[in-house]
């Protein structure tokens, strides 16, 4: 399941559906461990979403408190 939802987003990110990789991606943040704060501001993989303010969303939801 993990891998599926982390692949489901990845290819809408790639392919320039941003809704859907956003939705996938808010899903994939609420999985516990899934994703981490570091792993969004710094792996090149993000980089299709950044600038967007839902990814900033998403990745401030993840910051250490």
């Amino acid at each position: 399941m993990k891998f599926r939802a982390y692949r489901n987003w990845l290819i809408y990110a790639w392919t320039g559906e941003r809704d859907l990789a956003f939705k996938q991606l808010a899903i994939a943040a609420r999985i516990p461990g899934y994703l981490s704060y570091g792993q969004l501001r710094l792996h090149p993989y993000w980089d299709p979403l950044r600038g967007d303010p839902r990814f900033d969303k998403i990745v401030a939801s993840l910051a250490p408190k």
